[in-house]
Order: C-alpha cells, then sequence, then structure tokens
C-alpha cells in the first residue's frame, strides 16, 4: 500500500490530484471535490439534503460552505506549490455574501501570498453564476519543512 505522499507525488506528476483528495473522508461525506472545468481547477461541493443549515430558505450551512472554501484553498496549494504534504490551516476569514440555496456551489483559489512557510489563498464561492458570489474567505496555510529545507 502507498503512502498519501507516495500517491501525491504521482497524481502531482500525472497533473491531477483529484483522485488522491477524494480519499478524505470528511470532503466525500460533505461531497467536496476538485474537478477541472475548462482551464481552471475549481472546488465542487454536489449538493445533499444534510448539507442544508436553515430548511425554512431552504439554504446551505454556512459551515458547509465555509468547509468547501478552506478546501478548495488547501486543494489549490497542494495543485499549484511544490509541497507534498497537507498543508495545515493558520486562520480562515470567511465573508458571507448572500444566502447559499440549495444546489451545487463551486469555488476558486488563488494565492495571493507564497512564502516560505506561510501562504494566503483567497477562495471565492458561487453558485449559478461566478459574478454573484455567495461566500469569500482569506486562508493561510502552513508548510509543512523539511530537513533539507525543501517544501515537502
Amino acid at each position: 500500500m502507498s503512502t498519501l505522499i507516495e500517491r501525491l507525488c504521482e497524481a502531482k506528476a500525472r497533473g491531477d490530484i483529484a483522485p488522491v483528495l477524494h480519499s478524505i473522508p470528511y470532503a466525500r461525506w460533505l461531497g467536496i471535490s476538485y474537478e477541472r472545468v475548462g482551464e481552471e481547477w475549481l472546488g465542487k461541493l454536489a449538493f445533499a439534503e444534510h448539507l442544508v443549515g436553515n430548511p425554512a430558505l431552504p439554504a446551505l450551512h454556512g459551515g458547509v460552505v465555509g468547509a468547501l472554501l478552506e478546501s478548495t484553498a488547501i486543494y489549490h496549494v497542494l495543485h499549484e506549490a511544490e509541497t507534498l504534504a497537507l498543508p495545515k490551516t493558520i486562520t480562515v476569514t470567511i465573508d458571507f455574501l448572500r444566502s447559499a440555496g440549495p444546489r451545487d456551489c463551486w469555488a476558486r483559489g488563488e494565492i495571493v501570498r507564497h512564502g516560505r512557510r506561510v501562504v494566503t489563498v483567497r477562495s471565492i464561492a458561487w453558485q449559478e453564476d461566478p459574478a454573484l458570489p455567495v461566500a469569500a474567505a482569506n486562508v493561510h496555510l502552513l508548510l509543512a519543512p523539511v530537513e533539507d529545507g525543501e517544501q515537502r
């Protein structure tokens, strides 16, 4: 059986980390995936009834939308940066902009700052139109150091 690092190395060599990320139970339970759409990679939250936080509206639970934003930031760093270990979350600041209805939700990540140990990612989530975001987040992630000074 291969380790997560070995699977991630193989996946990065193929240019598709999505299968490795699907092995994370929390993301699977929420229905979060990382998919190539056109020329970019996007986080996707597949709608399911257990994700509804306010059945009166109905609306997705804010924590679920936050998990999509944080996961997308982590996946984006794994895909774009020279790291072979899951980055650790330092802080997540979320701005909820409008209610997220009972349908699929998408998110895009963008690295704003990449230091030696800390990466800052801006994640934006929307449902039907990227011009109408439902939430945005700034996510600070810690990269694991390696003895030879390179990132893993």
